[in-house]
């Protein structure tokens, strides 16, 4: 049901292998990554820290520590402002370029003869999340309630967001890693299925998965049709399975949990090799972008310095998105630092940036017939600017996944997913007052 058929722009890097970058001589590590609590700093100015050292944490269990991605000096607890406008805490750190790793490191068990509970406890201690976007603690996940019953498990392959590739060439050229991650994974949630899904518009990446899980009991590779958002975990759920998720229920609901590949590999890191999440794939891309690229970047890299190395723009910058064009971020600067949870850097233009103005919306029904969930976008955004907040939530303005797809379609260019936004800041706003 619903979703669009967009333009993938995938040509500018899809054969781009991945390359490891040189590490910049700072980083900025933000000890907020994740969906959930954010870290408290455990260092300080002038301490020096080791690859994979952890130098933030929180008691709750909804978070995930944050590691240094480098060996170096602490030059600083700071404030920045992440993608978003959110102002969070960060770890400057210099680089020595020594890159000593911390002790503690070494894998001293085969993962799949651990129980359960000790695979959760060490994904959590790597600091693993979720590496689509959405960066929500991995360990919470694996972590079902008793009362919950989870039959299979499904990676998403699907990156169905124009532009990127990351997960594309991680499955081409890491699919031992993802192997074991899933696996890990697998054991860790006690189920016997898994279910890998990935669109048709990657032939060669369900090839070679195909023929790597070949031998593994229970891991399946299925192919599907391509539509976004179909990476959107009830999407795929739909999809792969065909199961509903209910409005307002979770994917366990149904009896599954949802992982991403760049998550099944960052898995297989940390139980294999002993290495915490301090590193991700990021696509660099973008018309404007002189050698677009898959990039292997160090948490905490400065963005600035992956333009850099793609041998930096053919115009002046325009519009920078954290992340694809459908779901991502536009930010500010280039000097904001690779995160867990961003999977792709966009570079456009200022002509190829321009808004289209806004007009009046024509009631053609265009945004409810694209709607993956089955909602009045457009009338939320009515909602919205008329100020009839209690009206959107009770019409589950907060069951809307913002893929954009309304916007996407809409004949009169309104801001839809801009003002549905809005619209859910507000009432949170007005709940946490009232409270």
């Amino acid at each position: 049901m619903g979703g669009v058929h967009a333009d993938d722009c995938k040509e500018l890097t899809a054969d781009r292998p991945i390359r490891a970058m040189d590490p910049p001589e700072q980083v900025t590590i933000p000890l907020s990554q994740h969906i959930g609590t954010p870290c408290a700093p455990l260092v300080k100015k002038d301490d020096r820290v080791l690859v994979g050292q952890i130098i933030g944490d929180a008691e709750d269990r909804l978070t995930a520590p944050v590691h240094s991605s480098v060996s170096g000096t602490v030059l600083g607890v700071t404030t920045i402002e992440a993608p978003g406008g959110r102002k969070v805490q960060a770890v400057s750190i210099a680089n020595d370029g020594m890159y000593e790793l911390a002790p503690g490191l070494e894998v001293d068990h085969d993962p799949l003869e651990l129980e359960p509970a000790e695979l959760i406890r060490r994904i959590r201690d790597a600091g693993i999340v979720g590496m689509g976007g959405a960066a929500f603690p991995t360990h919470f996940k694996l972590d079902v309630p008793p009362d919950k019953q989870v039959d299979t498990l499904v990676v998403n392959g699907v990156e169905c967001e124009p532009y990127l590739t990351a997960d594309h060439r991680l499955m081409l050229e890491s699919g031992e890693a993802i192997k074991q991650g899933i696996l890990v994974a697998m054991r860790a949630l006690g189920v016997r299925r898994a279910l890998v899904g990935v669109e048709e518009n990657k032939p060669d990446a369900i090839a070679s998965l195909g023929d790597l899980l070949a031998d593994a009991d229970g891991i399946e590779v299925v192919p599907l049709k391509v539509k976004y958002p179909q990476g959107a975990e009830k999407q795929l759920i739909k999809a792969i399975l065909d199961r509903e998720v209910p409005p307002g229920r979770l994917p366990m609901d149904v009896g599954v949990v949802v992982i991403n590949i760049g998550t099944a590999a960052a898995i297989a890191d940390a139980l294999y090799r002993g290495m915490p999440l301090i590193q991700r794939v990021v696509t660099v891309t973008g018309p404007i972008v002189r050698e677009p690229a898959n990039i292997l970047a160090r948490i905490g890299t400065p963005v600035s310095h992956l333009v850099e190395s793609c041998g930096g723009l053919t115009e002046d910058l325009g519009k920078f998105i954290v992340g694809g064009p459908m779901m991502g971020v536009a930010h500010h600067t280039l000097d904001t630092p690779v995160t867990k949870g961003m999977s792709g850097v966009l570079l456009f233009s200022r002509s190829q940036a321009k808004l289209l103005e806004p007009t009046v919306c024509i009631r053609c029904g265009k945004c409810i017939q694209v709607c993956p969930m089955g909602l009045i976008a457009g009338g939320f955004a009515e909602m919205v600017e008329t100020g009839r907040y209690e009206e959107a939530e009770q019409n589950h303005i907060f069951d809307c996944i913002e893929c954009g797809c309304c916007a996407y379609i809409c004949p009169a260019s309104r801001r839809i997913v801009q003002s549905i936004r809005q619209g859910k800041n507000e009432i949170m706003r007005r709940r946490s007052q009232s409270a």
